[in-house]
C-alpha cells in the first residue's frame, strides 16, 4: 500500500555514540535511517533545483558539505512526514519511501527514487529486546557514500526543462493507520525508465536499498 503525503508550494535526533562496535537497537537504527532520508530529500531537491537555492542553507553532516532545508513551509512538511516515518519504522512497517519529481506543465513524472527498506526480521519480531553491533563510523561512511552519489547525478541525468514539483510516497503494510491529510497514490511509475541503482546502508537492523529511474526524452527531444 503506498501513500502520497501532497508537498505544496513548488508542486534532529542523536544517532547511536560512536564507536569501534556501537550497540544499534530498532530506536536507534530508526533514528539513523530517518536522519539519512532527510539529507538524501534535501539534497535531491536542492541538486535538481525543485526549490532554488535560497531556500537551503549549508551544514556538515557526515562529513560533507549539505544543503538543509530552511524555506519554512518545506521544513514542516519534512518534519511531518519524517516523524510518521518514524512511527512507522519504529513499528516495522515501511517498505519504501519514494521521492516522485513531476513536471508542473507536462504533469509527466520526471524521475522516481527509491529508498527500499528492510528490516531485520529479529528486530521486527523482538522490538523490545532485538540489538545489533555496526561501527557507526562504517555506517556514516555508507551513507556519505549515498550522498555523493545523489550529488553527482548531475552528471548523467537529463536536464529537467521544465518547473517541477515532488512528492513522496510512503510504501506500508496494509494494516497501518494512516493520518487523514496522507492520500492514497498509484505507483507513479516511469514507461521506459532508465534505472541506475546506487548504494546501500546497513545498520544490521535496517538495510536501505537506493536507485533513481528517469524518463529519457525520445530522440529529436530535448
Amino acid at each position: 500500500m503506498s501513500f502520497a503525503v501532497p508537498a505544496g508550494g513548488i508542486s534532529s535526533t542523536p544517532a547511536v555514540p560512536a564507536a569501534d562496535n556501537s550497540v544499534i537497537t530498532l530506536r536507534g537504527s530508526t533514528d539513523i535511517v530517518v536522519e539519512f532520508f532527510e539529507h538524501a530529500i534535501t539534497c535531491i531537491l536542492y541538486q535538481r533545483g525543485i526549490y532554488p537555492p535560497e531556500d537551503f542553507e549549508r551544514k556538515t553532516k557526515y562529513g560533507l558539505a549539505l544543503h538543509v532545508a530552511r524555506e519554512e513551509g518545506l521544513v514542516t512538511y519534512l518534519k511531518n512526514v519524517l516523524e510518521q516515518l518514524r512511527q512507522w519504522l519504529t513499528s516495522s512497517n515501511v517498505q519504501k519511501l519514494v521521492v516522485v519529481v513531476t513536471g508542473m506543465e507536462s504533469q509527466a513524472v520526471l524521475e522516481r527514487w527509491v529508498f527500499s527498506v528492510d528490516t531485520a526480521q529479529e528486530a521486527a519480531t523482538n522490538p523490545q529486546g532485538y540489538q545489533a553491533q555496526k561501527s557507526q563510523k562504517e555506517i556514516t561512511s555508507e551513507i556519505a557514500a549515498i550522498i555523493r552519489q545523489i550529488t553527482c547525478s548531475v552528471s548523467f541525468m537529463p536536464l529537467l526543462a521544465e518547473r517541477c514539483s515532488f512528492d513522496l510516497l510512503v510504501y506500508t503494510d496494509k494494516d497501518v493507520l494512516v493520518p487523514a491529510t496522507w492520500e492514497d497514490s498509484d505507483p507513479r511509475l516511469i514507461q521506459q525508465a532508465e534505472e541506475v541503482r546506487l548504494r546501500s546502508v546497513n545498520t544490521k537492523v535496517h538495510k536501505v536499498d537506493t536507485m533513481v529511474a528517469y524518463r529519457m526524452e525520445p530522440a529529436g527531444q530535448g
